[in-house]
């Protein structure tokens, strides 16, 4: 134990005490995110302590509204010492469980609330529930007694509450933690028997369960049992069980002995032995608290009792105190000799029940004969407090020196502080009298003000975003019933919250709404209005009062009419003015309404036929312990509300579908009858952030935990299903779900004991099925094969260990040896001590971590203790980077997972068959240098080292060979999107749908629980526009957004490359996006692939003329460089039905031509951006080509460009070689003849560019390798004529330009923020569907920005008005943000990209937020900052040129990069390496405050870091690794 650390409050002692004690705690919380007396400390002790059994236990946090006591069942049933802690509030609605729980070893350790005026009543209401309960006062007595409660309850088998007022002891001094010797001593922990598990499954129905004692009397032979020496032995049923089945001596090894040190010695003569069971009596517990405390004295000194009696032993006059005493002690203490109460006892009950009125008795001085009762009880239910009666029935025949006691009760409330001297003479007073006053109230029974909650709760933020959607919605319609903070005449938050009662106020609603009917249409029959409008009104409205849609139409005429008729009779109408409206009534509830005691709010509900909505929210996320927990008994409102047939039930996610959630509502609404709409909101805490929201949302959806569908019995009347399923991506798997789910149902119906195993093991039972026939495949084909057999396991992440592991095998074949080579996670592990030769190889993840496909392999290799490796011979060989952690504290990181797993192995027996080997991205061949010297080795061990005649491998399949085999871009793409077999396509394939303008991915937030289901990872496809200059009608754009809803994911995002993307479109409905596209006259041919791509323009909304002429040369290259293959329309927009046919030549070759870019096109990606002066918007120099706009000598039309060559992003991590690069400058060139010029740097690139290694292949290396002037006289010679030298310009930033401008013919632009260019719906902002409406009726165009924001240019003044409404109403028009913000970018990363290291579009806002504090401190809040933000060090969102920049290097770091150019000009530098969060918010606070005060006049912040030196300037991009502030290479 941890002796250095004090113990300050109650809270804290007890909780170490219940962490120690116990396999189970549940922490029980007012809300998650909100801690209580205990939780803070439990969370500490977690990280640092062990518990029972050296194991930590499992802490369970619990909301106090979900029943939480019914899951203490389960832990308690599977034989494990499980404590509670909680405040006193959860007690009276657990009461159906406290009776059974009594029978159980459990301690519930209980903080009495609220504070400084506790309801004791909480204790005494519970009272006969069968527990035991202690009470403590004082810091030291709080840990003393939690470890004799958890003592007790392990020796006797009962339940133990320990209770205590934390007020009583906050100015206690610290205390030391119980000693370890002490501790183990008390509670018998050295020959502790666990107790057994218990096969019951009833919650609420007594079972008959009772905590037991056995009794075994030995009777000495040649004796009769009178003579005999008798010993007792009180020990729990469950260990005598145990102690016949070899699990020791009952006597000698019992839990739950009485006097374990005190035992009489049996003479050692033969005996017979005879046992009986019965139960635990209150004599028992008294023996075994007398066990207790007496250990506790002996070591310590601290003595207890039954009854504790302080003061004179000639006392008369006693107080009794069921309270907190603590100010009555500290007066009683400084009393002066005159004051009535001076020769005063005060009496405490530490053990409050089982009750002894004996050693009540004997604990009082014979002189006392008066006796003050102080009950604390708030909540008063009979004329005489409980524990008086306790007292009288104790005392009443106790004689004392001066006749009997008089015993006098008093209810004790709140007491200032300063008027305890007051409070205790009027006590005695009263107590002195011949006839004193009963029930005498000694202070305020309501207690200082306070909240009518007590803990603060308030509805958590993730929880907004429904009721944002139903004010969305319903508007002024809406009427909540229950809201949190309604006033409702007193009632706690957790009464109004209730359905019951939100019901009653529904109800009651209702008929004061027939009221208003009634009051309105005699108001319409008076002549008591100012004028005769709203007669006419009213009465209009009194007819349709009761339809929906009239009456909500006309209700906002009405209102206005009586408002300005300004009669009192108006007036008086007015005050209830949104009863002229027809309501949407709604009842909001949690998954607390889901358990057994709160549902009969629910069943009221749908039982009435009342037409009310409830919006029930759960927040439970989907967890393999939730699914397995069945005694928690949490009901499926749904299914409930189902069964009931006349309700509508609609399942949604917001974080899933926003569309769903939104017709649900609706539909829910219209409906004549109760609604129930269940809404997924899944979090662990509710300050959770959203990224972790929908990352559990789309778990649960997709593995069929929560299905989105809605029910609807009328739609049977219209000829329409009722149950409509919309988790559209899995509907399939789905709908199998529901069918195997309700052959479950009845099957746990049957066997409610096997519900847990029957609801969890599906997927585990395919995974295992799976596993096991891969491998027996493999046993059966090498059945056939000779030689020593050799499993190859691999675990890889980026597919160099799997090549690794498959080269080997072809290799171990060659040699002669039976190879068989699979995944680790493949691997059925209970087979691997049968293998002869076992060769694992494994990359290393994120920090040190196991590749995704050798996780769960490692999880049970590292955790077994039954696996006998000792006939197994086996070699690892590891992949990693030397440099990737660059802290020496970090190595450690360095191939990892290799090296634990070779030391596993060996830990379990294995023999090594040679040194693990450790292969190094660092080497100058990569890991292949490691594997070179290794191989040898491993052949060497196995005896094949000598094998002649091995036949020649055959060279690696590169990109260039997919590309030269494809038929020009065919490959078998068509067959592959006829498989319907799969979501994916084959991998070549994946290489050439890039050219198409679509990569496969998979959704990488669910590819784990997938796994462990046993189903393929959520393959879906991205598919990128080819938008030239970034310029869409408002046609396209409807268009697109109509795309992303039909066939992606209900988003759109707008790319750093001026274009539209989107996400989630699963392979069956990929043409038919495809096909979409192309209706609205757009592409996707060569949005991505080794061509040129999408080409660049600045938006330009001030110049529409220069815009013009800009966006036509774009085209004109655009078109130019454009592929020619006829494979894109082949494959995507020709019916297959049509009799069109390519023309053929010799067997099955197409006759097609690429003119430009010949069989295998270019080496690499290629990229073409314009930038106008003075904005840099689109990062010219970061592209293949950079063309800087030149304008004529008037300045208003185009005349040319400057021409920029070999810029470019990419850089991998630690790879040196590998680097960014700004364009050089090749000269000047008339806009004619710009295309052609384009035509000759890409020719030069496809003819020099490296195609044997794609890491150098980029245009960048092309021109470093050749040198600018080689390079431009490659292209000169190519035009044949020369570039003129460049012309002068000037830019002054890379940002947009946001709000509203003119340009030269009067149209008006504005550019609108969106935040990494996603455009969806949320409930807080409605995106997506603004710009729908503004589609809609916009004349003009859409410009996307390379900055992913959004231009809506060519607006007409009459227009103006009517758009600037529009992007008010839906908040388009909000530009209130951090200069920081505004000047953000982020690529797409987590969870789409299967390149991502780190999360970037959905973590960068997160950060920025947290910055934005300091950023208004330091008066920066308006100053631009390029930050950028990237999961990889691909470069997808132009990181390097940022002033700032974060880029992914596992996930939850970054390296940290300082000093890009404010205008796009200057790559920025490594500052620091592998930082997580908390270190990036160290040195950007700082940072930012020396800005502040530091910088120049106009001194940007890429270039103050630059001039403090904090960072050097990056000269070129061969310089971008020199000088770095924190070097990457540190020597291991």
């Amino acid at each position: 134990m941890d002796r250095k650390a004090l113990a300050k409050t109650a809270g804290e002692a007890v909780a170490r005490i219940a962490y120690l004690s116990s396999h189970v705690v549940l922490s029980i919380q007012p809300a998650l995110a909100i801690d209580s007396e205990f939780s803070k400390h439990l969370h500490t002790y977690s990280t640092r302590l062990p518990g029972l059994g050296e194991k930590a236990p499992e802490i369970v946090a619990l909301r106090h509204n979900v029943d939480p006591l019914l899951s203490a069942f389960q832990p308690l049933r599977d034989g494990k010492f499980v404590s509670v802690t909680t405040s006193s509030s959860v007690l009276l609605p657990s009461v159906p469980h406290l009776y059974k729980l009594a029978q159980y070893p459990i301690v519930i350790h209980v903080s009495l609330h609220a504070s400084p005026n506790p309801d004791y009543s909480d204790i005494t209401a519970i009272r006969q529930s069968g527990f035991v309960f202690l009470q403590s006062e004082t810091l030291q007595e709080a840990q003393d007694l939690a470890l004799t409660a958890h003592a007790l309850a392990i020796q006797s088998g009962k339940g133990v509450i320990h209770f205590f007022d934390p007020a009583n002891s906050r100015d206690d001094s610290p205390i030391e933690p119980v000693k370890a010797d002490l501790f183990r001593d008390v509670l018998g922990l050295d020959t502790a028997i666990l107790p057994s598990p218990d096969n019951s499954t009833s919650l609420y129905v007594d079972d008959g369960r009772r905590a037991t004692m056995v009794e075994e009397n030995a009777v000495a032979s040649g004796g009769s049992p009178g003579e005999g020496l008798t010993t007792k032995d009180t020990t729990s049923r469950a260990a005598l069980e145990k102690a016949s089945n070899g699990g020791g001596s009952s006597v000698g090894s019992s839990v739950r002995e009485s006097s374990a040190d005190s035992r009489p010695t049996v003479s050692s003569a033969t005996s017979i032995e005879s046992s009986s069971t019965r139960p635990v009596t209150s004599d028992d517990i008294y023996e075994l608290l007398e066990t207790i405390w007496s250990k506790i004295n002996r070591a310590t000194g601290r003595s207890y009792r039954t009854f504790e009696y302080t003061g004179p032993e000639n006392a008369e006059s006693a107080l009794f105190i069921f309270g907190s005493t603590g100010l009555f002690v500290d007066e009683l203490g400084a009393a002066k000799s005159s004051d009535e109460f001076a020769k005063c006892g005060l009496i405490t009950a530490r053990l409050y029940r089982p009750w002894n009125g004996l050693h009540l008795a004997e604990s009082l001085p014979t002189s006392v004969r008066r006796i003050a009762v102080l009950e604390q009880i708030r909540r008063k239910t009979t004329k005489w407090g409980p524990l008086l009666l306790d007292v009288l029935t104790s005392l009443r025949t106790r004689p004392s020196a001066s006749g009997s006691i008089m015993v006098v009760g008093h209810q004790l409330g709140y007491i200032e502080p300063a008027t305890v001297h007051q409070a205790l003479r009027g006590i005695f007073q009263n107590l002195s009298l011949a006839t004193p006053y009963q029930n005498l109230e000694v202070g305020s029974r309501a207690g200082p003000l306070q909240t009518r909650d007590q803990y603060g709760l308030t509805q958590p933020k993730v929880e907004s975003a429904y009721m944002k959607i139903l004010d969305q919605v319903f508007g002024e319609r809406l009427y909540i019933a229950n809201r949190l903070d309604a006033a409702n005449a007193g009632l706690s938050a957790s009464i109004g919250a209730s359905p019951e009662y939100g019901f009653g106020s529904l109800l009651a609603r209702k008929d004061h709404r027939s009221r208003f009917i009634g009051d309105v249409k005699t108001a319409a029959a008076t002549h008591d209005f100012a004028t005769d409008v709203p007669r006419s009104w009213l009465s209009k409205w009194a007819l349709s009062a009761e339809d929906d849609t009239v009456v909500n139409t006309i209700a906002p005429d009405v209102i206005s009419r009586l408002s300005n008729d300004g009669s009192k009779l108006a007036s008086t109408l007015l005050e209830s003015k949104s009863l002229f409206f027809k309501e949407s009534q709604w009842l909001i509830g949690s998954d607390a309404w889901a358990y057994d005691l709160g549902n009969s709010g629910v069943h009221h509900v749908l039982a009435s036929g009342a037409n009310v909505n409830m919006l029930i929210i759960d927040s439970q996320p989907w967890s393999e312990r939730a699914a397995a927990d069945a005694a928690r008994r949490k009901k499926d409102i749904g299914l409930y509300a189902m069964n009931f047939g006349n309700a509508y039930v609609a399942s949604v996610a917001v974080y899933s579908s926003y569309t769903q959630v939104l017709e649900a509502m609706i539909e829910a609404d219209r409906f004549k009858g109760p609604s129930v709409v269940l809404a997924y909101l899944p979090y662990n805490k509710e300050d959770d952030s959203p990224l972790t929201v929908l990352q559990e949302t789309k778990k649960a959806v997709d593995l069929g935990h929560w299905p989105l569908y809605r029910w609807n019995p009328e739609n049977e009347e219209n000829g329409e299903p009722n149950f409509s399923l919309d988790s559209e991506r899995i509907k399939q798997e789905l709908e199998e779900f529901l069918k195997r789910d309700n052959h479950l149902t009845q099957l746990m119906n049957r066997h409610p004991k096997f519900a847990a195993n029957l609801s969890e093991s599906y997927g585990t039972e395919v995974r295992a099925l799976q596993k096991r026939k891969a491998k027996d495949a493999y046993d059966a084909m090498l059945e056939s094969l000779y030689g020593a057999p050799m499993t190859i396991l691999f675990a890889s992440d980026n597919g160099n260990a799997e090549s690794l592991a498959k080269r080997l095998g072809n290799r171990g074949k060659a040699r002669g040896l039976k190879a068989m080579v699979m995944a680790m996670d493949d691997y059925p592990l209970e087979d691997l001590p049968t293998e002869e030769n076992v060769i694992l190889i494994t990359s290393t993840a994120g920090q040190g971590e196991f590749p995704q496909n050798g996780r769960a392999f490692w999880d049970a290799v590292k955790d077994t203790t039954e696996l006998d490796l000792s006939q197994t011979k086996y070699a690892v060989f590891a992949l990693g980077d030397s440099h990737y952690w660059p802290r020496k504290e970090d190595k450690h990181y360095y191939n990892k997972p290799g090296k634990d797993l070779d030391a596993r192995i060996a830990f379990l027996g294995g023999q090594k068959l040679a040194d693990i080997g450790l292969g190094d991205d660092q080497d100058p061949d990569s890991y292949q240098t490691g594997y070179g010297e290794w191989e040898p080795k491993l052949w060497q061990a196995l005896g094949v080292d000598k094998v002649e005649g091995l036949p020649e491998e055959p060279p690696p399949i590169t990109n260039e060979d997919i590309k030269i085999q494809s038929n020009f871009l065919r490959g078998t793409i068509a067959e592959g999107l006829n498989d319907t077999s799969t979501g994916a396509i084959s991998a070549s394939d994946q290489q050439l749908t890039k050219f198409h303008g679509t990569y496969m991915q998979d959704d990488r937030d669910l590819r784990d629980n997938r796994k462990a289901q046993g189903l393929e990872p959520a393959y879906a496809f991205m598919i990128r526009c080819r938008l030239n200059g970034g310029v869409a009608s408002p046609s396209q754009w409807l268009q697109m957004d109509s795309i992303s809803s039909s066939y992606g994911n209900e988003t759109m995002k707008l790319t750093t490359r001026q274009t539209f993307q989107f996400h989630g479109v699963v392979k069956s409905k990929l043409k038919s996006a495809m096909r979409g596209i192309n209706k609205a006259l757009m592409t996707t041919i060569a949005a991505c692939g080794d061509v040129n791509r999408n080409i660049m323009v600045s938006p330009l909304p001030t110049k529409s003329a220069f815009h013009r002429d800009v966006h036509h040369i774009s085209a004109k290259i655009s078109d130019h460089l454009l592929p020619s293959t006829t494979a894109y329309h082949e494959i995507w927009l020709k019916d297959n039905d049509s009799e069109e046919k390519q023309t053929k030549v010799a067997g099955d070759a197409v006759v097609d031509n690429e003119p430009l870019y010949g069989p295998t096109y270019l080496p690499r990606k290629f990229k073409i951006t314009i930038a106008v002066p003075p904005h840099n918007d689109t990062d010219v120099y970061a592209h293949d080509i950079g063309l800087i706009a030149i304008k004529d000598a008037d300045g208003k039309r185009l005349e040319g460009f400057n021409v920029l060559v070999g810029g470019g992003m990419g850089v991998t991590h630690n790879n040196k070689k590998t680097y960014p690069r700004t364009g050089s400058m090749l000269g000047y060139f008339p806009a004619s003849q710009i295309h052609i010029v384009c035509e000759k740097i890409m020719l030069v690139q496809r003819d020099h560019g490296d195609r044997k290694n794609r890491k150098h292949a980029r245009l960048k290396y092309t021109v470093d390798d050749m040198g600018v002037d080689v390079f431009r006289s490659k292209v000169e010679e190519l035009l044949e004529a020369k570039f003129d030298d460049p012309k002068p310009f000037e830019f002054k930033s890379n940002i947009d330009t946001f709000g509203w401008q003119k340009d030269e013919f009067g149209m008006n632009h504005f550019l609108m923020f969106i935040e990494n260019g996603r455009v969806e719906d949320t409930a807080e902002f409605p995106m997506k569907t603004g710009l729908r409406e503004i589609a809609q009726v916009h004349k003009g165009d859409f410009r996307l920005t390379p900055n992913q924001h959004l231009c809506l240019s060519g607006v007409p003044d009459d227009d103006l008005d009517m758009i600037k409404g529009m992007l008010k109403k839906y908040k388009l028009d909000n530009l209130h943000f951090s200069g920081l913000r505004l000047s953000s970018s982020a690529c797409v990363a987590f969870p789409t990209c299967g390149l991502a290291m780190a999360e970037s579009e959905r973590y960068l806002p997160e950060l920025i937020t947290k910055l934005e504090g300091c950023l208004e401190e330091n008066g920066l809040r308006q100053d631009s900052i390029v930050m950028r933000m990237t999961g990889c060090p691909n470069g997808c969102a132009r990181p390097w040129l940022a002033e700032v920049a974060f880029v992914g290097k596992a996930y939850g770091a970054y390296n940290m990069y300082l000093g890009g150019g404010y205008h796009g000009q200057r790559l920025n530098k490594l500052y620091r390496s592998s930082i997580m969060e908390e270190e990036i918010l160290e040195i950007m606070k700082p940072l930012l405050k020396r800005y502040a005060l530091e910088r120049q006049e106009g001194e940007r912040f890429g270039d103050f870091v630059i001039r403090i030196g904090m960072i050097k300037p990056t000269r070129e991009g061969r310089d971008f690794h020199n000088d770095v502030a924190e070097e990457e290479s540190d020597a291991e």
